[in-house]
């Protein structure tokens, strides 16, 4: 294993500090500040795991709108999932514009980007995900750019299992103005490695990030560069073989966002491009096996809001995405994929209509339409309709009932993998995928309680998943599938004087059609039919909070898990303010508190227990 000496840094646990947390963005999409540790998502009760530095997915893993199935560390490699969809039918955005991995799934969540840059993810489904998504059937998980502050912090720290850990954020924003508007900068770096907790489990990451920034009161630009690498073992990562296997993920981003906020009725108007090349050695050492991906992106968009009377307001969004892959697997030709390079175009408008009712309150109409265009699959149009209910006071303040359509390209992993069979036998038939969602939802304000709840029933045709047969037991088949799934949600949250609570609620259930020949599924049918999160957040006194997620699962049967189909998961963070020494917070922190074994993928063994400590200083 190459070694990525951090010198100087012996913390595990770092975190962010920010001197505030206003934004370009909306208000629903920052962060919380919530001392001593700035808050990634207010749902979540610690906001960085205890084995690796903080990646956008780490705020994720005890969401309770999202599921994280990984390998290894999530920040290693995640499988992200909304509403029992697969690592395949979620999608990832900041600002305007969609940002994806054409190869697989498996590195939608590779966005080298600091936390620190970022506001709090915003988990899109129904009606907000059919408008503000792309690619994704399930949902979306939207970021925008934070706003730039003089500041900064450094943390060190380490672990168990030779863990080290360190990283470094400074922001400075000029007093200078450049017509009227203040330019700022910042930069992060953040490296760590470890042993692991099991055998052949190390990992190696770094992360190197810079941006310029231009702001004033109602607009912000943000011009962003972002390197990371991580290379990372565990046995089992995706075969059967109970072999040692390897990922080297080189991941590049660059981009360009600008945002401008227009008055009070959340109008706005943002634009964007970027480009994304993600490189990927994956190898499983004792067969001399080993396989190289090098994937490219470029992407423009824009979206917007505009207010055309008192009672109609638009929405709009278009953009395309262009994809080129280079693979020593994922080839064209005639036991192989038809093409390995593509371009696609979406456009997108709906209309909100306000019909203001008695007491304040109102009735809003939605409708609209997105349009999926590629060169290589044919087009596809998209309906959306929802009817919300709106009261600005008393128990209940939303009722709301959508329909919404939304489709998806297969990745080349599933395309262009060679159709006779192998580890992973592709399908160069794979069409596009669509979805149809049906949902009913409430929100209310219940004393000093938040709750949000919600049924739904989606409709996946021709569903990209892995499918297993024991005829071929050392295979995994890409086939499209046919899946009902019906679903409930709730979320609760309030804020006591010393404790914050979140607690929620996920039910699933799926009616499938995999056709003969499908023993299981490693992806579809991967999923919790009950699910419970609860996060509690304690301010002790004299300096000392205590942070701690839980998460009960009961999951659905699937043949290739060997054990555990119930499971509590719970992570336990101690931090302490030191109350003479201003910005310095000392840390320890326990993921899987409990040590108990779950494999979050069938067939992969889950991480154990694992314990850091550490130190944060910062101005």
């Amino acid at each position: 294993m190459h070694r990525l000496h951090v010198a100087g840094f012996f913390l595990v646990s770092s975190f962010v500090v920010r001197a505030d947390v206003g934004s370009a963005e909306s208000a629903d999409s920052a962060p919380v500040e919530l001392s001593p540790v700035t808050v990634y998502s207010p749902l979540v009760a610690n906001q960085e795991p205890a084995g690796t530095f903080a990646m956008p997915v780490s705020a994720l893993r005890y969401e309770p709108l999202v599921d994280i199935q990984s390998r290894n560390l999530a920040e290693g490699q995640a499988d992200v999932s909304i509403r029992g969809g697969t690592f395949e039918n979620t999608g990832f955005s900041i600002g305007a514009l969609p940002i994806y991995d054409p190869q697989t799934g498996h590195y939608f969540a590779e966005l080298p980007v600091a936390p620190a840059m970022l506001g709090a993810p915003a988990v899109h489904t129904g009606t907000e995900g059919a408008i503000a998504g792309w690619n994704a059937t399930a949902g979306t998980i939207a970021y925008g750019w934070q706003p730039v502050r003089s500041g900064g912090y450094v943390s060190a720290g380490a672990g168990d299992n030779s863990l080290l850990r360190g990283e470094a954020y400074v922001g400075y924003a000029s007093e200078k103005t450049i017509a009227g508007r203040t330019l700022a900068a910042d930069v992060n770096i953040a490296a760590s490695q470890g042993d692991g907790t099991r055998s052949f489990g190390w990992h190696d990451f770094a992360r190197y990030n810079a941006r310029l920034q231009l702001r004033d009161d109602v607009s912000q630009t943000d011009l962003f560069a972002g390197y990371q690498s991580k290379e990372f073992s565990w046995i089992n990562l995706y075969t059967p073989f109970n072999r040692q296997e390897t990922e080297n993920l080189k991941t590049e981003l660059y981009a360009l966002n600008h945002r401008i906020n227009h008055g009070a009725d959340g109008d706005y108007f943002q634009a964007g491009a970027y480009y994304r090349k993600n490189r990927d050695h994956y190898a499983i050492p004792s067969f001399a096996f080993n396989n190289f991906h090098t994937s490219r992106v470029y992407g423009a968009g824009f979206d917007g809001r505009v207010t055309v009377t008192d009672p109609l307001a638009f929405r709009y969004r278009a953009g395309a995405v262009a994809d080129d892959m280079d693979s020593s697997a994922l080839v064209v030709g005639p036991t192989n994929g038809r093409y390995d390079d593509r371009t696609q175009a979406y456009a997108g408008v709906s209309a909100d209509y306000t019909i203001p009712l008695n007491d304040g309150r109102e009735l809003v109409l939605t409708a609209g339409a997105n349009v999926d265009d590629s060169n290589r699959e044919h087009s596809a149009v998209s309906p959306l309709a929802a009817i919300a209910w709106v009261n600005d006071h008393g128990v209940l303040r939303r009722v709301y009932a959508s329909y919404t359509q939304s489709t998806q390209l297969p990745t080349y992993t599933a395309l262009n993998s060679n159709n006779l069979g192998g580890l992973f036998a592709g399908n160069r038939d794979l069409e596009r995928s669509t979805a149809s969602n049906f949902e009913l939802g409430v929100e209310s304000q219940l004393a000093a309680w938040e709750l949000t709840a919600a049924v739904f029933f989606r409709r996946d045709d021709d569903l990209v998943d892995w499918t297993y047969s024991f005829a071929t037991p050392n295979s995994r088949t890409a086939t499209a599938v046919d899946i009902d799934t019906f679903g409930f949600e709730a979320v609760a949250r309030r804020s006591f004087k010393r404790i914050d609570v979140v607690f929620s609620y996920a039910w699933l259930d799926k009616n499938d059609d995999f056709g003969p020949g499908v023993d299981a599924s490693f992806y579809a049918l991967n999923y919790a039919e009950h699910r419970l999160t609860a996060a509690i957040v304690a301010r002790l006194g004299a300096g000392f909070e205590l942070r701690m997620d839980n998460e009960a699962r009961i999951q659905e049967d699937n043949a290739l898990r060997r054990r555990n189909d119930e499971v509590i998961l719970s992570s336990l963070g101690l931090y302490y303010a030191v109350p003479r020494v201003k910005g310095l917070t000392l840390s320890a922190q326990v993921d899987n508190l409990w040590n108990v074994y779950y494999e979050e993928v069938p067939l992969v063994p889950g991480s154990r227990r694992e314990f850091s400590c550490g130190a944060r200083y910062a101005w």
